[in-house]
């Protein structure tokens, strides 16, 4: 029996700000354990405190895959992590270990562990004309846009939203409609832990955002800006072009972080929704980290796949 036929996968997941990482760690502690990270802005090489990627100490005590993996100016992709993912998957498992996905880029997910989608090819001068002629446009404005050529995908992120329009300008497709005609069959089964702490996470957000400045967000912005082009991809992850902004007096401290705070709490209310939806007929798991009862769930839901995990 092939690999992906005999092993679930386990999926700590959830809206940002969630504690994914937190509780992957407490499980990682007592078992052997790798982490693959399913978050689209931790691939980006120094975009490190805006991404809230795993410290040096937490790394450096777990092994994890899909971070750093990405130069700022490259362009992410579900199906390149799709692809990488199914390959660390395989090698923790021929190590004899455990391979934890944690993240919360749905799409990612989707890739993995449900349909795949071959991408038509995309003529790359044109594309990267396109691309910077987007990238001065705010999110909304995509939004806008995508409603007219995409409606499907027009609830979606900011990354999310520019490839729609890449796609239905430079194809003449919508990306939905090539998405369900290019489907292939998944590689992986897959059991979640779906994280939420309901309305508490706003405060939970607003208060790792102010973290974030308190730990020199704006620096790390400020030597980035000298470095990445403006119009690189890595500009795309929550908050950065906020904060750049800021740096470049455009805003004033108290209007960038309230814009940070509500642009992550959008994020997070469409990241609900995707795991609400696309998730409806999966295995999954939903608890509040934050509840009383939830040192007891959080190992119980690993030990309910151990025989799974073993097979």
């Amino acid at each position: 029996m092939a690999v992906s036929d005999s092993f679930v996968v386990p999926v700590i997941c959830g809206p940002t700000a969630s504690g994914k990482t937190s509780a992957a760690l407490r499980v990682a502690r007592s078992s052997a354990i790798e982490i693959i990270s399913a978050d689209s802005r931790q691939l980006y090489r120094d975009f490190d405190i805006g991404t809230a990627k795993p410290t040096a100490a937490e790394r450096a005590a777990v092994p994890h895959h899909g971070i750093d993996d990405l130069e700022p100016t490259e362009r992410a992709s579900a199906a390149r992590w799709a692809d990488q993912a199914d390959g660390w998957i395989r090698g923790i498992l021929a190590r004899g270990r455990v391979p934890l996905v944690v993240g919360g880029t749905g799409l990612y997910l989707r890739a993995l562990f449900g349909a795949l989608f071959d991408e038509p090819p995309m003529d790359p001068a044109r594309r990267h004309a396109l691309q910077g002629e987007l990238a001065h446009l705010d999110t909304s404005e995509l939004r806008r846009r995508v409603q007219l050529l995409d409606p499907d995908r027009a609830h979606l992120g900011r990354t999310q939203l520019l490839r729609a329009i890449e796609v239905a300008l430079l194809t003449g497709r919508r990306l939905s409609e090539l998405q369900r005609e290019r489907a292939t069959m998944p590689r992986w089964r897959a059991r979640y832990l779906v994280l939420d702490p309901g309305p508490s996470l706003a405060g939970v957000i607003a208060a790792r955002t102010r973290a974030m400045f308190d730990a020199g967000w704006r620096e790390e912005v400020r030597r980035l800006m000298v470095s990445v082009a403006d119009d690189a991809p890595a500009w795309n992850a929550s908050g950065y072009r906020v904060v750049r902004q800021l740096e470049r007096g455009m805003l004033s401290p108290e209007a960038a972080m309230e814009r940070v705070i509500i642009e992550t709490r959008q994020y997070a209310k469409r990241q609900r929704t995707w795991f609400r939806h696309q998730l409806a007929d999966e295995d999954v798991t939903r608890v509040d980290p934050r509840a009383t009862d939830f040192d007891e769930a959080l190992p119980a839901w690993w030990d309910s796949g151990a025989g799974e995990a073993s097979s």
